[in-house]
């Protein structure tokens, strides 16, 4: 049996939350500590970007800091990646069930789900088929990749649009940020599975929008800002495209009475393409796999780029 206190030191914070990450960093060989004493620092508040930073001043041994979302752009934003440590995030951790509710919110505009779901007479047949469709996805990470996995059975002609031009087993094509309102001008519909950043922020807008066809929808499941709200609103009144489906948006919450819940072209879910029941056993595993990776002098899984800012 290894000696518990070679064991790598890790500290969970902020201080009586999550036991199951506790549970991960104990089950892959590690040892609970506070953090004055962690070479892992394990941070569960995405919104306590100021008590990180504390924490890292007042224990500067720290090596390594583990978040637990995809989403890190409010701590880029206060500049916490540039001190030298290794730091890790919970990127492709969630891509599976984020890939999968794309999918699923899709499928239900294209085959009427939500006007139906609300019908009380029969009404006339209409719908649209994904099968040997063409589809536009912005973005390249691991939810790319997931939905491209999940993809397979429909035939569907992907393009995906990401900064590295790349091939990505799946896809038909991987074009770069510029050929953006090319790749989106012949699709069915356009998913958006990008990170946020200053160069994302606001990349739907109404320039874009009116580049897509008129027939074409739009999938987003991954961040609010990447929407041009009000354009995206204006679009979907005058018909410029058929319909959009919405686990994120700008603002979020999403405030009662906005003009997006009243449009029947509008499918919003309140960010729960990843839901906390579907994440607690993703996110423990994670940790404990960093956590084992780091004991060994492996590379982590899900590292940021400090320059890129994901």
């Amino acid at each position: 049996m290894a000696d518990p206190s070679t064991a790598l030191p890790v500290a969970v914070r902020p201080a009586g939350t999550r036991s199951h990450l506790q549970d991960a960093v104990r089950e892959a060989g590690g040892r609970l500590v506070d953090p004055d004493e962690a070479r892992m620092v394990v941070w569960t508040d995405v919104s306590d970007t100021e008590g990180l930073r504390q924490l890292l001043v007042d224990a500067p041994q720290v090596e390594v800091v583990q978040l637990l979302w995809a989403g890190v752009e409010s701590f880029a934003a206060e500049g916490l990646f540039d001190d030298g440590r290794t730091w890790a995030c919970g990127k492709g951790v969630y891509a599976d069930p984020v890939a999968e509710h794309a999918i699923a919110m899709l499928l239900a505009l294209m085959r009427d789900l939500p006007a139906r779901a609300r019908a009380t007479s029969w009404g006339p047949q209409w719908g649209t088929s994904l099968i040997g469709g063409r589809l536009t996805v912005l973005g390249g990470g691991g939810i790319t990749e997931s939905l491209l996995g999940q993809l397979a059975g429909f035939d569907v002609d992907v393009t995906v649009v990401r900064r590295s031009a790349a091939p990505m087993e799946g896809a038909a094509r991987v074009v770069s940020p510029d050929a953006t309102l090319e790749a989106i001008g012949d699709a069915d519909a356009v998913v958006l599975a990008l990170a946020l950043t200053d160069e994302t922020r606001g990349v739907i807008d109404a320039e874009v929008l009116a580049a897509m066809r008129d027939d074409a929808w739009l999938v987003n499941v991954a961040r609010g800002p990447h929407v041009v709200t009000d354009d995206l609103v204006t679009a979907l009144r005058d018909g410029v495209i058929a319909g959009a489906a919405l686990d994120v948006t700008d603002p979020e919450p999403l405030p009662d009475g906005h003009p997006l819940w009243t449009l029947e072209n509008c499918l919003i879910t309140p960010h729960t393409a990843n839901t906390e029941a579907m994440a607690v056993p993703l996110i423990a595993a994670r940790v404990r796999a960093n956590v084992q990776r780091m004991t060994a002098g492996e590379p982590l899984i899900g590292l940021i780029d400090a320059e890129l800012g994901y």
